[in-house]
Protein backbone atom coordinates (compact mmCIF):
# COMPACT_ATOMS: atom_id res chain seq x y z
CA UNK A 1 0.00 0.00 0.00
CA UNK A 2 1.00 3.66 -0.80
CA UNK A 3 1.81 5.72 1.80
CA UNK A 4 0.27 8.34 0.30
CA UNK A 5 -2.91 6.87 1.83
CA UNK A 6 -1.60 6.36 5.93
CA UNK A 7 -2.28 9.16 7.62
CA UNK A 8 0.93 9.73 9.86
CA UNK A 9 -0.88 10.94 13.21
CA UNK A 10 -2.66 7.77 13.28
CA UNK A 11 -1.01 6.74 16.41
CA UNK A 12 -0.04 3.30 17.01
CA UNK A 13 -2.34 0.66 14.98
CA UNK A 14 -2.20 -2.01 17.76
CA UNK A 15 -2.57 1.01 20.54
CA UNK A 16 -6.34 -0.26 22.33
CA UNK A 17 -8.76 2.52 23.71
CA UNK A 18 -9.10 2.99 27.18
CA UNK A 19 -12.31 0.99 28.57
CA UNK A 20 -14.65 4.33 28.85
CA UNK A 21 -16.36 5.22 32.69
CA UNK A 22 -19.92 5.97 32.97
CA UNK A 23 -20.35 9.64 34.41
CA UNK A 24 -22.96 8.16 36.75
CA UNK A 25 -22.08 8.06 40.35
CA UNK A 26 -20.40 3.88 40.83
CA UNK A 27 -22.62 3.09 43.79
CA UNK A 28 -22.09 -0.23 44.81
CA UNK A 29 -23.46 -2.73 46.86
CA UNK A 30 -20.79 -4.45 49.63
CA UNK A 31 -20.65 -7.42 47.66
CA UNK A 32 -20.76 -5.62 44.41
CA UNK A 33 -17.08 -3.71 45.59
CA UNK A 34 -15.97 -7.21 47.09
CA UNK A 35 -16.40 -8.33 43.38
CA UNK A 36 -14.51 -5.34 41.92
CA UNK A 37 -11.77 -6.42 44.09
CA UNK A 38 -11.80 -9.92 42.72
CA UNK A 39 -11.66 -9.02 39.59
CA UNK A 40 -8.91 -6.32 39.90
CA UNK A 41 -6.76 -9.41 41.92
CA UNK A 42 -7.60 -11.75 39.32
CA UNK A 43 -6.43 -9.28 36.29
CA UNK A 44 -3.09 -8.81 38.67
CA UNK A 45 -2.41 -12.49 38.56
CA UNK A 46 -3.02 -12.88 34.53
CA UNK A 47 -0.95 -10.01 34.41
CA UNK A 48 2.01 -11.46 36.04
CA UNK A 49 1.88 -14.41 33.89
CA UNK A 50 1.97 -13.05 30.11
CA UNK A 51 4.86 -12.05 27.99
CA UNK A 52 6.30 -8.69 28.26
CA UNK A 53 4.63 -7.03 25.36
CA UNK A 54 1.61 -8.40 23.47
CA UNK A 55 -1.18 -7.26 22.47
CA UNK A 56 -3.04 -9.64 25.35
CA UNK A 57 -0.95 -8.09 28.04
CA UNK A 58 -2.48 -4.64 26.76
CA UNK A 59 -6.03 -5.71 27.05
CA UNK A 60 -5.54 -6.74 30.67
CA UNK A 61 -3.33 -4.00 31.71
CA UNK A 62 -6.67 -1.38 30.17
CA UNK A 63 -9.27 -3.95 32.12
CA UNK A 64 -7.06 -3.64 35.06
CA UNK A 65 -6.90 0.33 34.82
CA UNK A 66 -10.33 0.14 34.38
CA UNK A 67 -11.24 -1.87 37.42
CA UNK A 68 -9.06 0.16 39.53
CA UNK A 69 -10.67 3.23 38.68
CA UNK A 70 -14.14 1.40 39.13
CA UNK A 71 -13.05 0.66 42.53
CA UNK A 72 -11.29 3.92 43.07
CA UNK A 73 -14.59 5.89 42.14
CA UNK A 74 -17.02 3.56 44.25
CA UNK A 75 -19.05 4.73 46.58
CA UNK A 76 -20.23 1.71 49.04
CA UNK A 77 -23.83 1.38 50.04
CA UNK A 78 -24.89 -1.12 52.83
CA UNK A 79 -27.87 -2.29 51.75
CA UNK A 80 -28.61 -5.00 54.87
CA UNK A 81 -31.26 -4.97 57.45
CA UNK A 82 -32.95 -2.01 55.94
CA UNK A 83 -36.81 -1.50 56.39
CA UNK A 84 -38.45 -3.70 53.77
CA UNK A 85 -41.07 -0.22 53.27
CA UNK A 86 -40.13 0.22 49.76
CA UNK A 87 -37.59 -0.20 47.18
CA UNK A 88 -34.55 1.38 46.64
CA UNK A 89 -30.40 0.76 45.79
CA UNK A 90 -29.55 -2.68 47.03
CA UNK A 91 -33.59 -4.36 47.11
CA UNK A 92 -35.18 -7.55 45.79
CA UNK A 93 -38.28 -6.53 44.08
CA UNK A 94 -40.55 -9.54 43.00
CA UNK A 95 -43.52 -8.35 41.03
CA UNK A 96 -46.84 -9.73 39.75
CA UNK A 97 -46.80 -8.64 35.90
CA UNK A 98 -50.64 -8.40 34.31
CA UNK A 99 -50.54 -12.20 33.24
CA UNK A 100 -50.31 -13.80 36.80
CA UNK A 101 -45.98 -14.26 35.63
CA UNK A 102 -43.53 -13.18 38.94
CA UNK A 103 -40.51 -11.17 37.85
CA UNK A 104 -37.86 -10.52 40.17
CA UNK A 105 -34.96 -7.80 40.05
CA UNK A 106 -32.32 -6.94 42.64
CA UNK A 107 -31.27 -3.24 42.31
CA UNK A 108 -27.67 -3.22 42.18
CA UNK A 109 -24.48 -0.83 40.74
CA UNK A 110 -23.52 -1.03 37.05
CA UNK A 111 -20.96 -3.21 37.39
CA UNK A 112 -22.54 -5.82 39.07
CA UNK A 113 -25.70 -5.72 36.99
CA UNK A 114 -23.41 -6.94 34.10
CA UNK A 115 -23.94 -10.12 35.44
CA UNK A 116 -27.66 -9.88 34.39
CA UNK A 117 -30.72 -10.49 35.26
CA UNK A 118 -32.36 -10.60 37.64
CA UNK A 119 -29.68 -7.95 38.65
CA UNK A 120 -30.10 -4.50 37.06
CA UNK A 121 -28.27 -0.99 37.16
CA UNK A 122 -29.46 1.19 39.75
CA UNK A 123 -29.96 3.62 36.70
CA UNK A 124 -31.16 1.42 34.56
CA UNK A 125 -35.27 2.79 33.25
CA UNK A 126 -36.86 -0.16 35.34
CA UNK A 127 -34.82 0.42 38.81
CA UNK A 128 -36.36 3.87 38.07
CA UNK A 129 -39.44 2.38 37.99
CA UNK A 130 -39.16 0.98 41.01
CA UNK A 131 -37.24 3.26 43.02
CA UNK A 132 -39.73 4.15 46.06
CA UNK A 133 -42.18 1.62 45.11
CA UNK A 134 -44.33 -0.25 48.24
CA UNK A 135 -45.40 -3.52 48.46
CA UNK A 136 -49.23 -3.39 46.84
CA UNK A 137 -48.31 -0.51 44.59
CA UNK A 138 -48.51 -0.78 40.97
CA UNK A 139 -45.87 0.05 38.76
CA UNK A 140 -44.79 0.58 34.65
CA UNK A 141 -42.00 -1.46 33.21
CA UNK A 142 -40.86 -1.25 30.51
CA UNK A 143 -39.86 -4.80 29.15
CA UNK A 144 -38.58 -5.37 25.44
CA UNK A 145 -40.85 -2.69 22.68
CA UNK A 146 -43.31 -2.72 25.32
CA UNK A 147 -44.67 -1.52 28.45
CA UNK A 148 -46.07 -4.13 31.04
CA UNK A 149 -47.67 -2.69 34.63
CA UNK A 150 -46.51 -5.00 37.65
CA UNK A 151 -48.01 -5.19 41.29
CA UNK A 152 -45.11 -5.02 43.56
CA UNK A 153 -45.54 -8.17 46.22
CA UNK A 154 -42.68 -8.03 47.77
CA UNK A 155 -39.35 -6.11 48.97
CA UNK A 156 -36.10 -7.48 50.59
CA UNK A 157 -32.73 -6.49 51.34
CA UNK A 158 -30.35 -8.84 52.86
CA UNK A 159 -30.29 -9.03 56.35
CA UNK A 160 -27.61 -7.88 58.84
CA UNK A 161 -25.02 -10.29 59.08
Amino acid sequence: MSRAFIKEDAGDPDELPERAQSASPNYVTLRGLDLLRRRVTELKAKLGALGPDDRARREVSRDLKYYERRIARAIPVDCAGRSNEEARFGATVRLLGPDGRELRYEIVGQDEAEEGEPKISWDSSTALALMGAKAGQAVELSIGEQTVRASVVEIAYPPRP
